[in-house]
């Protein structure tokens, strides 16, 4: 049999042997990679809906100096002007509703957009349940992610109320982009009115443009046609609306990386641990092995062998259980009007099992090097 095979079976048999201790330091590992796993989701779920791309094409218009939806008021009729410009494909007026406009862990957001143009606005949205028809019958009727909805407990035919606002759930729908998955879509003349926005005025326009090398041309261009009118715009592609919108809760989730390297030297720090002291432990044993012919590097394989399954034992186990707790609470942060969807996805999954493996393999080093140069008359005395 492969020698790396048989070396692998006498490091689980030493770990078995030893199930308090292993145990111990596999429930420990498991501990840090679960925070490690919840901080790399924040980091990456931060990306997806910051980092830009060739193939974004959208811009959001607000009011000027607004941040908060209740403050950015726009007339309605801005969008005529808009679509006439050169550059522009589609323009989709808005009006945005939020239960609270600072940073909460539970933001409740209703889109209003007109309803002949909602498959324009969104047109990666699928019905899961219910349907488009029953939407377009009811004036009240709202279509609600499915995050929201599982968030929520909601059902097609229920009702649901917030921030002043009464809908009946019309449908579920499904996105590939978490924003859609976490917000209720109604139609915009009744949010206009359920808000006391009035009739024609927005929160936004979402404008969509010929090819991403437009968004800057197009974004100048609009500012500057309403830049002497009662409402000025400003313009910005829709990511890094995003990222100005929402900076506070930016610089929150930003700061949670130290805390993903915490949780990576503690893992480090106790799976070394654990294994001087099997080192230390297991001196004669060492010593009877290398006496009968075993080399010093294969005793040191051994105890890399028993770091690697400590750290991909424990980091299967914290990785796992952090997705299943994050996808099960389906946490939505939110800040000014925008929200951040927190969903592990299977990079995160993947990121968090090799960091707990290589994190094991690198905290036996020095444990191995102790092994490999012990002396074997002294050990056996020992």
């Amino acid at each position: 049999m492969n020698p790396a095979i048989n070396l692998l079976r006498l490091s689980w048999i030493q770990l078995t042997r030893h199930r308090v201790r292993s145990l111990l330091t596999l429930l420990g590992v498991a501990s840090g990679m679960f925070l490690f796993t919840a901080v790399e989701t924040l980091q990456r779920s931060l990306a997806r809906v910051t980092e830009s791309s060739a193939a974004d094409t959208t811009l959001v218009v607000y009011r000027q100096n607004r941040f908060c939806p209740s403050a950015s008021r726009l007339p309605e009729h801005y969008a005529d002007e808009i679509r006439r410009m050169a550059g522009v494909r589609e323009v989709v007026p808005v009006q945005i509703v939020v239960n609270n406009c600072g940073a909460s862990l539970d933001v409740v957001t209703f889109r209003g957009v007109p309803d002949d143009l909602l498959t324009r606005f969104a047109p990666e949205i699928r019905i899961v349940q219910g349907s488009l028809e029953a939407w377009q019958k009811r004036d009240d009727g709202a279509l609600l992610g499915e995050v929201f909805a599982r968030r929520r407990g909601l059902s097609p035919g229920d009702r649901f109320s917030a921030a002043g606002v009464a809908i009946t759930v019309a449908g579920i729908l499904s996105s590939p982009f978490p924003q859609d998955n976490n917000v209720a879509y109604v139609k915009l003349p009744f949010l206009q009115q359920a808000s006391r926005a009035g009739l024609g005025v927005v929160t936004q326009f979402n404008v969509r443009v010929t090819g991403s090398e437009h968004l800057e041309s197009v974004a100048a261009a609009i500012d500057e046609r309403f830049r002497s009118s009662p409402e000025p715009t400003d313009t910005r592609p829709e990511k890094a609306f995003f990222a100005e919108t929402a900076a506070e809760l930016i610089e929150l989730i930003r700061f949670t990386r130290w805390l993903g390297v915490a949780a990576v030297i503690a893992v480090g720090g106790l799976v070394a641990n654990s294994l001087l002291l099997v080192v230390r432990g297991r001196v004669r044993e060492n010593a009877v092995l290398r006496t009968l012919g075993y080399p010093g590097r294969a005793i040191a394989w051994l105890v890399l062998g028993e770091g690697g399954m400590l750290g991909l034992a424990g980091g299967i186990a914290g990785t796992l259980l952090a997705t299943l707790f994050l996808r099960w609470q389906s946490f939505t942060l939110g800040n000014e009007g925008q929200t951040l969807s927190i969903q592990p996805d299977a990079a995160v999954v993947a990121t968090g099992v090799g960091a707990a493996l290589l994190l094991g393999i690198l905290a036996s080093l020095w444990p191995a090097a102790r092994a490999m140069t012990q002396p074997i008359v002294g050990n056996l005395r020992h």
